[in-house]
């Protein structure tokens, strides 16, 4: 009897174990710290299944920041979903989640601001990643300025996407009882001053 379902007791594939060894290698450690042999050894893989599977490391870089991006966007629109028709609500809770994510153990910022740091030459695979998703976060930003009644949604957009910036560097600095901690309130009163009465 064959069954469509997938078998749950199957072994990760090769890529699959190199990109969850990368994924904590890297935003522990960052992406240029760490070495193919690294990876492999402790994906418990070859060199040649990296290659089979990434054509470089920078183009596994680029998988595991698509692979990160999936969250963050989730953290994001998870927090504007639990105010539906409230965006000024929505983000404040999200800054409100960022802050709590600060506490966590081994909490390094922004996998994607991490990336675009370390890597400021153009064209490589990793800022690429980084690049667009600072490009589609303050488009959204926007967006949700303009929904919010904002003098200028580009300017308060700016604003709240260089608090989320200055709060994962300040996290990794002062860490939970840093400028972090007010975050979520600086966000609300940026909003408030930004938003015709």
């Amino acid at each position: 009897m064959s069954s469509d379902r997938p078998d749950v007791t199957a072994k990760p594939r090769a890529a699959e174990k190199i990109l969850n060894a990368a994924r904590d290698l890297f935003y522990r450690e960052g992406i240029r710290a760490v070495g193919v042999d690294e990876i492999v050894e402790t994906a418990g893989v070859t060199k040649p299944s990296l290659y089979r599977s990434f054509p470089s490391k920078d183009e596994l870089a680029a998988a595991y920041l698509r692979d990160y991006e999936i969250g963050f966007w989730s953290r994001f629109e998870t927090a504007l979903a639990r105010h539906p028709g409230d965006p000024r609500a929505g983000i404040v809770a999200y800054f409100s989640g960022v802050s709590q994510r600060q506490a966590l153990t081994n909490y390094r910022g922004c996998a994607l601001t991490n990336a675009a740091v370390e890597f400021p030459e153009p064209g490589s695979p990793a800022r690429l990643v980084s690049e667009a998703n600072k490009r589609a976060l303050r488009a959204r930003l926007e967006l949700l300025a303009g929904d919010m009644g904002a003098d200028d949604p580009a300017l308060l957009a700016d604003g709240l996407l260089m608090l989320f910036e200055g709060a994962n560097a300040s996290g990794q600095i002062f860490g939970v009882g840093g400028p972090v901690r007010s975050l979520a309130v600086v966000a609300d009163r940026l909003i408030g001053a930004s938003v015709r009465r």
